[in-house]
């Protein structure tokens, strides 16, 4: 028996580190990094970081080889799920204006060992989208000059069948984000400037192909002579989708800039609405116009939309369209070389990636050592891996990365604020003010006025308690309490964490079932549609336990509305999507997150710099007294007839009142 109490007692102590949460700073403003960017500046990155590859090589690989024309409802339900992904975004990063994007905002609300995990991921996520698009802009380049360049390197460098890398070394996508890499470190109003250019010069283009292509369109390219609209069914919509969310993943260098922007309550959600939207509208003109102009399979996925304007007869538009292809591609290099660094530096920063990733060059206001070592290990990538197999793993990172936020949005708002007690210093400076059994008093973060006898007090909270028409965050609410009194049993905030992991256990199994219920697993469709039911009502019975208590009250700052619908809605899209992907990707993903695990047991556990402010409370609010020193002894002894009092009217402990 004695010999199984050290271990519990160590198993207990290692839950409570890998669930520890970041400690926020006074002042969130306050940062190593230069606060430069506009709203304008970060609405300009956003759309440079979702309007490139994705539009030039994506839609012509999804209509291809996925989704047929219908490749337009495949952006449609995409930019819907982004949408509801953006949404949480935005929220954290007005709220939390600190570098680190969906890795910052699981840290602050979460915990430990799941913000790494998601930073980890994010990296590799900006690694393969940076190397994604290096190919993709070195294919396009090469059609320009018909495809001399691979055939140059074909014959005087050699090939390889190896599955999975490419057919041959791409040394001008290594090259050219070697470049870019260099450009980056210059500093973050160098590389904005830079972005402001390839965006304008971009969105022409984009405009071009849309009047061009619209006057060479034809109906008869979604007849049924080539297969109809839809030619893979809503299967392959739906498998179109998961591929598409490459092309939203840009709107997540927004959040990842909040910690250099002027006034990023107010520039990160609008930054995000109007990218996002300018984006999505972009990408379902465009696939329209492509399968309208060319049948959908003769499509030519390295270079689809330059080649179509060949095929028409219009090479000049070709040469115009390839050209800002190159445009848009090196605006989404630039977005990403500019978020993967900063990940790597808040990661660094915290303690749980290795230290000298967090320095910050004095002149420049950049992190260049993670600029450097991770724009080199992106070109690598570049150099020997296929595109098609980088793009299907960069889909599964971001949609958990998403799914993550969406949960912590919902923990977040049903979490008490954390208050802290007033320090030593505070106390010293003013102790004139104090007299003997006379204290000040904070409840749910608001001070009381001094008054003359602890009766009084206690009378003065129980006036303000029935007063409330709302109850505190994370309570049940009161309407609920005659029904649903055992959950009132709990911490405030327990009962919506325990929810939302309930909520995404049950998401899980009903998109597994609709998923693989009839196709895999070969269920009769009496048992298919009796999971479906049981599983979507633990699902809504998570959601109902989540909306039945208290939320924090509105603030200044930008929050998602219909909150717990919207991010669960975005967790059950998440986790639908994430299950349509191709099983190897998720054994390509298993193993990046059996190296992470080593990374962070091995070291980042270790140097967490919350390890080294040792435990504390996770996100319950504290209500104390404070009383002078001096008179302590003096002040428990008058409470202690009024305890039993205090218990029924104040919900106080007789533990805590005479401890505080």
């Amino acid at each position: 028996m004695g010999s199984k109490l050290p271990t519990t007692a160590s198993l207990v102590r290692l839950c409570q580190k890998l669930n520890r949460v970041k400690t926020l700073e006074d002042d969130l403003m306050e940062t190593s990094l230069k606060r430069c960017l506009s709203t304008l500046d970060l609405t300009l990155l956003g759309v440079g970081g979702m309007v490139g590859s994705g539009l030039y090589v994506l839609t012509g690989t999804v209509a291809k080889e996925i989704a047929g024309p219908a490749v337009l409802i495949s952006f449609i339900i995409a930019g819907f799920a982004s949408l509801l992904a953006a949404l949480c975004y935005a929220e954290f990063g007005a709220r939390v204006p600190k570098t680190g994007s969906a890795y910052m905002f699981t840290y602050v609300s979460v915990g430990e060992i799941w913000a790494f995990l998601i930073g980890w991921n994010v990296i590799l996520e900006y690694m393969i989208g940076g190397a994604a698009v290096a190919r993709a802009w070195s294919g396009y380049l090469d059609s320009i000059f018909d495809h001399k360049i691979k055939n140059f390197t074909e014959s005087h460098v050699g090939t390889w069948n190896v599955q999975f890398l490419a057919h041959y070394p791409d040394f001008l996508a290594a090259g050219i984000l070697l470049f870019a890499t260099a450009f980056i470190s210059f500093g973050v109003r160098v590389s904005s400037w830079l972005n402001h250019i390839f965006a304008a010069i971009s969105m022409g283009i984009i405009v071009f192909i849309l009047i061009f292509g619209f006057i060479l369109a034809e109906p008869k390219n979604w007849s049924a002579e080539y297969g109809g609209f839809a030619p893979f069914g809503w299967s392959g919509i739906m498998s179109g989708t998961a591929t598409c969310f490459y092309a939203f993943v840009g709107f997540d260098v927004i959040a990842s800039s909040s910690e250099e922007a002027r006034n990023p309550q107010k520039s990160i959600p609008i930054a995000t609405a109007v990218s996002l939207g300018i984006a999505t509208s972009a990408y379902i003109l465009v696939s329209t116009v492509l399968t309208l102009m060319v049948p959908w399979n003769t499509l030519i996925p390295d270079s689809a939309l330059s080649d179509a304007f060949f095929r028409r007869g219009y090479s000049w538009a070709g040469f115009i369209v390839a050209a800002g292809s190159i445009c848009a591609m090196n605006t989404v290099l630039l977005s990403n070389l500019f978020s993967l660094p900063r990940i790597v530096y808040a990661m660094a920063e915290d303690g749980l990636f290795f230290q000298f990733f967090s320095k910050v060059n004095p002149i420049t206001k950049v992190p260049v050592i993670a600029i450097v070592v991770f724009g080199t290990l992106m070109a690598f990538l570049a150099l020997i891996f296929d595109l098609e197999a980088l793009v299907q793993f960069l889909s599964i990172g971001t949609l958990l990365a998403y799914t993550f936020v969406a949960a912590s949005i919902i923990v977040l708002r049903f979490q008490q604020e954390k208050t802290e007690p007033p320090n030593a210093a505070d106390q010293e400076q003013s102790p004139q003010h104090q007299e003997p059994g006379v204290g000040a008093e904070r409840i749910g973060g608001e001070e009381l006025k001094e008054y003359e006898s602890f009766s009084d007090k206690l009378q003065l909270v129980e006036t303000q308690k029935k007063a409330k028409d709302r109850r505190e965050t994370g309570h049940l609410k009161a309407a609920f309490e005659p029904y649903l009194k055992f959950l009132s049993d709990f911490y405030p905030g327990e009962v919506v964490t325990i929810s939302v992991v309930m909520m995404m256990v049950f998401a899980t199994c009903m998109c597994s079932i609709l998923v693989f219920g009839n196709n895999q697993l070969h269920l009769p469709k009496w048992c298919f549609y009796l999971l479906i039911i049981i599983f979507l009502i633990g699902y809504l019975c998570s959601l109902f336990l989540i909306w039945v208590h208290e939320q924090q009250k509105k603030t200044t700052t930008f929050q998602v509305p219909l909150v717990p619908l919207i991010p669960s809605v975005s967790i059950l899209l998440n986790i639908y999507l994430m299950l349509k992907l191709n099983y190897m990707t998720w054994v390509r993903f298993s193993i990046w997150l059996a190296v992470g695990l080593i990374v962070y047991f091995g070291y980042g556990i270790w140097h967490s710099k919350e390890n080294l402010r040792g435990p504390k409370s996770h996100g319950v609010t504290a209500r104390y007294v404070v009383f002078p020193n001096s008179c302590l002894e003096e002040t428990v002894q008058q409470i202690q007839p009024n305890i039993q009092d205090a218990m029924g009217r104040a919900e106080m402990t007789d533990e805590e009142i005479i401890k505080r």
